[in-house]
């Protein structure tokens, strides 16, 4: 059935927007009349291509970007709705009303429009790669065949909302130091292309050899004057070179490998990717869902090409017969706790528990060491900010210093 998106007024004379799904036009803008709705404009949404059809534009460039934590919060009152006892169709029909996002509003249309026609509620997901994650369709499609589908969405609705927490505490921990380097740098650049010149325009008619800090701030401020375009174009194309390298396949390895190997974003790297791999594999295997599926399905939600690779390379020894464990053992890039409480875990046939347990061992760690991180990071670029600013004054100072002492 098309789905039509509409501009109303309300009873109350306000202006409303929606999505409504109807056989034709007319019909949709009959049914908005008898909702005491009156129809301003009402347009069909195109058909959407589906997932992987060759030669058409995905999912996600039609319908945009849509937040994680929106996700889970209509995760949950999908949960919620079947249940109180709700059908599926029916849950999601009062949903599409509630939803603010035009794209997942959209999408849930959609969704609700396959399930009439006779898919399966996973299957429909399929059809929006870039809202619905892989783990999102496989734990659904493991709920659809167990006939937990409600305590599945609560579990997804679980995991969504965890990692979004961490992510936010994350985003939280890291705003204000950059806040702060942000501001020094922009500090910088005015005392440097707008003050440092009207005040050192007083030495140009000078005779005397000015000091070297004095030479040195001229000659920076000079140059940032003149050349700022230049500079602010090599700063773009530095951007769009490192981005058009980090589309191919070669870049993502090579940034990274090389992300892996930095002092202490690498630690944190690896950490929070644990973290990940661990949560999404005990919540896919306790639902059901086969090891290679799970680890297939984990593989991509890493956030490292390296860390993928060496998921797929476990993935083949498990596939050969061998311990999850000990497969993890080959890649270097775990940490040697989290493969050993996995092997115990295989041992003690409790795997799922031992995997929860991973995930909220190293998102704490991560957590702290951000904290401890950010702690000392704050004071040094406040040391640095303000060293750059004494230089400064100090350079603009020491030719008015020999100034006084000549005229003594």
């Amino acid at each position: 059935m098309p789905v039509f998106e509409y501009k109303v007024i309300d009873v109350k004379g306000k202006t409303r927007t929606g999505i409504i799904d109807a056989e034709n036009a007319p019909a949709a803008r009959q049914k908005l009349r008898l909702a005491k709705k009156f129809p301003v404009s009402v347009e069909e949404v195109q058909n959407m291509p589906s997932a992987g059809t060759p030669g058409r534009r995905p999912a996600r460039s039609f319908f945009g970007r849509v937040k994680p934590a929106e996700i889970a919060a209509t995760t949950r009152q999908l949960a919620t709705l079947l249940g109180t006892g709700f059908q599926l169709v029916a849950a999601l029909d009062l949903l599409i009303p509630q939803t603010k996002t035009a794209a997942l509003k959209k999408a849930l249309a959609r969704i609700k429009e396959a399930l009439g026609e006779g898919q399966s509620f996973a299957r429909a997901l399929e059809q929006f790669p870039g809202i619905f994650s892989p783990l999102y369709i496989n734990m659904v499609r493991a709920g659809e065949s167990s006939g937990t589908l409600e305590i599945i969405l609560e579990r997804l609705a679980d995991i969504s909302e965890n990692q979004v927490a961490l992510n936010e505490r994350i985003k939280t921990t890291l705003a204000y130091p950059l806040f702060v380097s942000f501001f020094g740098v922009v500090v910088l650049i005015v005392l440097m292309l707008f003050v440092v010149p009207s005040i050192t325009s007083i030495f140009a008619d000078l005779d005397q050899v000015l000091p070297l800090p004095t030479r040195m701030l001229l000659f920076t401020s000079s140059l940032l004057t003149t050349y700022w375009w230049l500079l602010c174009l090599g700063v773009a194309g530095l951007f769009f070179i490192l981005r058009a390298a980090g589309n191919t396949q070669q870049g993502k390895r090579y940034r990274d490998r090389a992300l892996l190997q930095l002092p202490v974003i690498g630690i944190l790297t690896r950490k929070l990717a644990m973290a990940r791999f661990s949560r999404t594999l005990g919540s896919l295997l306790e639902n059901g869902v086969a090891v290679l599926t799970a680890l297939a399905t984990v593989k991509n939600i890493t956030g490292n090409v390296i860390i993928s690779q060496a998921v797929q390379a476990a993935a083949d020894e498990v596939e050969k017969g061998a311990r999850l464990g000990k497969a993890l053992v080959q890649a270097p890039v775990f940490p040697s706790l989290a493969i050993q409480m996995i092997s115990v875990g295989e041992q003690s046939g409790n795997l799922e528990f031992m995997l929860a347990k991973i995930a909220d061992i190293f998102e704490k760690e991560v957590e702290a060491q951000l904290l401890r991180a950010v702690a000392l990071l704050e004071p040094v670029m406040i040391i640095l900010i303000g060293s750059l600013v004494g230089f400064i004054v100090l350079s603009i100072c020491l030719p008015i210093f020999e100034m006084s002492q000549l005229v003594n």
